[in-house]
């Protein structure tokens, strides 16, 4: 299915990456209420430890942005699902999030781009984040300690990081640290007794993007394209 053929939502399409073609489904805002508020491509963890686009956190960063207006894409890495290809340890999925990013901003013209993902996900969407020039990117427990990334050339949206400090995968020292020294923009929640994969606590992250949709207005004016 091309970007621009019409699909219910949520619905599949396949996409053409860099190795063949990636599994991802799409959700966007009911007919009749108008253009999408953004167009969102959210990243998800793992592939080598049960990552997919189906996982909870990935699936609650879509919720929340469909609530705000928003349309949304979450896709499966290569090797992942239906994706062809085989998994490479980051850089390869980097190209498959930027393969991803230009096919929603086909399907999506003109709508602002949120750039998000979720651990291993969160770190290739700040892998990506350069080259795709999202209006606002969203890492959620981004696994800096487990992903090599190279020197990068960060981007100057505005940035969410939401981390939990009970995060037994991804410590939350590290990736305060990180931050503090790489992205000092970066802007951290820092949820108590929240673990990395958010059980029974994920309606604090859907209460957190909640908050800070209006602040990512404000910081631009407006969430530019």
């Amino acid at each position: 299915m091309s970007a621009g053929e019409p699909v219910s939502a949520p619905g599949s399409v396949s996409i053409a990456g860099p190795v063949g073609r990636l599994e991802a489904v799409i959700e966007e805002p009911a007919p009749g209420t108008g253009p999408p508020s953004v167009a969102a491509v959210i990243c998800h963890p793992h592939p080598l430890f049960g990552g997919t686009l189906h996982n909870k956190v990935v699936h609650t960063l879509a919720r929340s942005l469909r609530a705000a207006g928003g349309a949304t894409l979450r896709f499966n890495f290569r090797g992942v699902g239906a994706s062809e290809g085989t998994h490479d340890d980051g850089a390869g999925e980097t190209q498959d999030a930027l393969a991803a990013v230009a096919w929603a901003r086909v399907r999506w013209p003109g709508a602002p781009l949120v750039l998000a993902g979720f651990s291993f996900g969160g770190a290739v969407a700040i892998q990506a984040a350069s080259a795709a020039g999202p209006a606002w990117l969203i890492t959620v427990a981004p696994a800096v300690d487990r992903v090599r990334l190279e020197p990068l050339d960060l981007p100057s949206c505005d940035w969410l990081v939401v981390q939990g400090d009970a995060d037994d995968v991804v410590a939350a020292d590290s990736v305060v640290q990180w931050m503090t020294r790489w992205a000092p923009q970066a802007r951290v929640r820092m949820l108590s007794g929240v673990g990395h994969f958010f059980h029974g606590r994920l309606h604090e992250l859907q209460a957190c993007l909640r908050e800070e949709w209006p602040r990512a207005l404000k910081a631009g004016g407006k969430l530019a394209t």
